[in-house]
C-alpha cells in the first residue's frame, strides 16, 4: 500500500509517490527521445527488385515501391504520436516541477494515485475526462 489512506482521492500525493511518478516520467521521456532519434534515421531502401523480363522487373519496382511509401507513412505516424506523449510527458514534469502535478488541470481536484500510477503524464480527473468525451 501507499502512504495515504486506501481509497482517498482526495488526499495529495505523498513523497514517495511522486518520486516513482517523476522516475516513470522520466523513463517515459528517455524513451520517446530514443523513439524519435530512430524515426530520425533513415531507413534502407528496399533492394533492387532481381532480374528480370521487363514487365516483371517493372512490378517488382512498384511494389517495392508501394511498400517503402507505406513504410515511410506508418513511421511518420508513429513518430507524430510518439512526439505527442512526449510533449505531454514534458508538460507533466513542468506540473512537477511548479507543484501543479496530480491536480485536475479544468477543475483543480486531486487525480487519484491510481490513475496516475496508470497514465502519469495523465491532466484531468476521471469525472472531467468523461464530461469532455460527452461533448464531442
Amino acid at each position: 500500500m501507499n502512504d495515504q489512506a486506501a481509497g482517498v482521492h482526495d488526499a495529495a500525493l505523498t513523497q514517495r509517490e511522486l518520486a516513482a511518478l517523476r522516475e516513470d516520467l522520466e523513463e517515459q521521456r528517455r524513451f520517446r527521445l530514443d523513439q524519435l532519434r530512430e524515426f530520425g534515421r533513415h531507413r534502407p531502401v528496399s533492394p533492387s527488385a532481381p532480374r528480370q523480363g521487363p514487365a516483371r522487373a517493372g512490378t517488382a519496382r512498384a511494389d517495392t515501391a508501394r511498400a517503402d511509401t507505406a513504410r515511410a507513412e506508418i513511421d511518420a505516424r508513429l513518430a507524430e504520436s510518439a512526439r505527442m506523449v512526449l510533449a505531454d510527458v514534458e508538460a507533466a514534469l513542468e506540473r512537477m516541477d511548479r507543484g501543479g502535478y496530480g491536480r485536475c488541470l479544468l477543475c483543480s481536484r486531486p487525480i487519484p494515485a491510481r490513475m496516475l500510477e496508470i497514465v502519469p503524464q495523465t491532466r484531468y480527473c476521471a469525472h472531467c475526462r468523461r464530461t469532455g468525451e460527452t461533448r464531442r
